[in-house]
């Protein structure tokens, strides 16, 4: 049996952890601790700035599950999804947002890879820099997608480089995405969000009693129209109080970030990624108005989530409005991906695509 070398300073890894039975990562530095849970999506269920003290991902009401432990009463499309999310970061693939049917095949909701168990091995283990991959095949499509988390010395940047490649011996479809829920107590009316600009869109129909934004509203980050014909800017989070329930979409992106200050706390999260693979922007609106099942009132959180496609309807939606991916048999696409801890109190001016802030103070 190989022991970890366990090192109380510089970057540490170690994949010898159990969550409530889930096998699980934890890859930290001074700066950063990411809490991988490695048999259920590679979901990255912490990630959290060290200084501060600061989680930036969201938790669900009913947290981490262990699908092999867990029976649900009824099973759905929808549902089987929902009663193991724990909330956090997941890798979505092949099939982003609600179900629909590809290739005689049932893709639930955010089918299919974040409720599989997912292989994995440590690359790099110094006080310099640590490094993890993971890999994971699809069931119902054939696909192959790995993803490797690295993170240096000193630094706030969370290293994500991915590759998809399509195992299948004809061209197939797939939405890819990363769904980022963020949430309290970070999360609150005293974050600014900040992009680079583009074309904002709000979901083309009202799905939901607490919709405030007009359906189908097209105009540029970060001002939108409400139903009452009132502007609503979207860089300014509302508090719970709020009562919403909206999602929209960001296109057109000059460059491929964004960024979130708490500006009392003076923290914030950013994320930086290829718009050529993202070409969507989702931006889900849960401040406190999402009732009934399953949210019931309780859930005060935002998702900001690049994403290769458009809506969040699925599969068979992006590929009727043509923003679906197309592989080809035997192409791989490739896509890096940064998440960045800093510190401000006034928000951001850019970032690069390696993950450097400059904050709008200088």
């Amino acid at each position: 049996m190989h022991y970890q070398l366990e090192r109380t300073h510089g970057c540490r890894i170690s994949d010898a952890w159990a969550y409530r039975g889930l096998k699980t990562a934890i890859i930290e530095n001074k700066i950063l601790r990411v809490v991988v849970l490695i048999d259920k999506g590679a979901d990255i269920y912490q990630l959290v700035h060290k200084p501060t003290d600061t989680d930036f991902l969201w938790r669900s009401p009913w947290g981490v599950r262990d699908p092999s432990k867990f029976i649900p009463t009824t099973g759905s499309p929808t549902n089987v999804w929902l009663d193991v999310y724990e909330g956090g970061w997941q890798t979505v693939l092949p099939g982003g947002g609600f179900p629909s049917v590809y290739g005689g095949a049932d893709m639930g909701l955010h089918a299919e890879v974040n409720t599989m168990p997912w292989d994995h091995a440590i690359l790099e283990d110094t006080p310099e820099r640590v490094s993890i991959k993971f890999w994971v095949r699809t069931y119902r499509t054939p696909f192959f997608f790995e993803k490797t988390l690295s993170l240096s010395s000193g630094s706030g940047v969370l290293e994500i480089d991915q590759k998809l490649t399509n195992e299948g011996e004809e061209p197939v479809h797939c939405v890819w995405g990363e769904h980022i829920a963020l949430g309290a107590p970070f999360l609150s009316d005293d974050c600014v969000i900040d992009l680079p600009g583009g074309k904002v869109m709000n979901h083309h129909e009202d799905f939901h009693p607490n919709n405030k934004l007009k359906a189908g509203f097209e105009g540029q980050w970060p001002m939108v129209e409400a139903k009452d014909g009132s502007s609503v800017d979207l860089s300014k989070v509302p508090n719970k109080d709020y009562r919403s329930y909206d999602q929209s979409y960001i296109t057109d992106m000059p460059e491929g970030w964004y960024a979130i200050t708490n500006q009392k706390l003076g923290v914030g999260f950013g994320v930086t990624f290829p718009t050529d693979v993202y070409k969507f922007l989702w931006y889900w609106q849960s401040l406190g108005g999402g009732y009934g099942h399953p949210w019931y009132g309780r859930t005060y959180n935002i998702g900001l989530e690049p994403f290769t496609s458009y809506t969040n309807e699925g599969l068979q939606a992006a590929i009727d409005n043509g923003t679906a991916l197309h592989l080809q048999p035997g192409e791989e696409v490739t896509a890096s991906v940064r998440a960045v801890a800093f510190e401000s109190s006034v928000g951001v001016e850019s970032m690069t695509p390696g993950g450097v802030v400059t904050t709008k103070d200088g």
